[in-house]
């Protein structure tokens, strides 16, 4: 009688283990494509110590990597981008501006705008500029 307690026990034990499961990632669907990203943004960062920065950011694809460069409001080019580093969900943009070595990282919001921080400490929205044809 112990012995079939002990065996049903086992069995059930394997059981559930095998039926449990972690979490699962998401679907390739939740991915992002690199394209989303290609193109100009107007990105404000909010709260700085310099208050609040508007910069504009025109984002290519060369290759398989992403390139680019940051310029004022007013279309004048501040700095190239050093690197832009892209994940499954979001971008990280590395630039220097003002003597400090910054990175930017954005994710998809909806199909126009994107959301994200500077530096990890500075929120950060954007909007992707239209080009008039």
């Amino acid at each position: 009688m112990k012995r079939r307690i002990f065996l049903l026990t086992l069995v059930a034990g394997l059981f559930l283990t095998l039926s449990a499961s972690a979490q699962t990632p998401a679907p390739d669907s939740a991915k992002v494509p690199m394209d989303f990203y290609v193109g100009n943004w107007k990105v404000l960062m909010k709260e700085t110590p310099q208050g609040d920065v508007k910069l504009l950011f025109k984002v290519e694809k060369k290759g398989e990597e992403l390139a680019g460069v940051v310029q004022d409001t007013t279309g004048k080019e501040i700095t190239v981008i050093s690197k832009i580093e892209y994940a499954s969900d979001e971008v990280t943009i590395y630039f220097s501006a003002a003597g400090y070595d910054l990175s930017l990282t954005l994710a998809k919001k909806d199909e126009d705008h994107v959301t994200g921080s500077l530096m990890a400490m500075f929120q950060a929205e954007g909007e992707r500029v239209k080009e008039v044809k």
